[in-house]
């Protein structure tokens, strides 16, 4: 699994400002991210996955109002100097992550994934930050990574087996329309 990317931007210096905008592009990625998968989930008629990604990508628009509206709450329109290149699969699942035919529980152990992998950002970051307002931001949102997880992992077990035959190993061949 490819590791989370902050590309020209030391965590450790960030003011609270920059970890909310930080905060908020995070999230953005990831809505982007699962609505990309939901699309190709579609495509490829695989309805459950899709909807399954609809509902993650929702979520993630959810918390990313929530943090738009804290960091305009204290900061109004205080210009944004962390900006979206200077991020890269910090939560969102990995591209290769979505796949012809998957099943719900392909996309939760997806979803899983990748929020363990915001929370491993979150709690490496806390090691190195110097500003207190900055790690109790970093603080809650590890916490609610690791929320995510129980959440992800409470559906998890309430999901269908995998079928003994995947959908992939049956799937009929593209062909040309007569």
């Amino acid at each position: 699994m490819m590791t989370a990317n902050t590309s020209g931007l030391d965590v450790s210096a960030l003011t609270l400002r920059d970890a909310l905008d930080l905060a908020v592009l995070i999230e953005e990625e990831a809505r982007d991210r699962y609505l990309e998968f939901a699309e190709q989930m579609e495509m490829h008629r695989t309805p459950e996955a899709a909807r399954f990604f609809r509902f993650m990508s929702e979520n993630e628009e959810k918390h990313r109002v929530e943090l738009a509206e804290r960091r305009e709450k204290h900061f109004g329109d205080a210009p944004v100097n962390v900006t979206r290149a200077m991020l890269f699969d910090v939560e969102a699942p990995e591209y290769d992550e979505a796949r012809a035919f998957m099943t719900v529980r392909e996309a939760l152990e997806s979803a899983l994934r990748s929020e363990e992998k915001a929370a491993s950002f979150f709690a490496s970051a806390l090691a190195g930050l110097r500003d207190p307002d900055v790690r109790g931001l970093f603080g809650e949102l590890h916490a609610e990574e690791i929320e995510h997880q129980r959440l992800v992992r409470a559906q998890l077990a309430k999901a269908p087996a995998e079928p003994l035959v995947h959908p992939s190993e049956i799937a009929d061949e593209p062909h040309a329309i007569d």
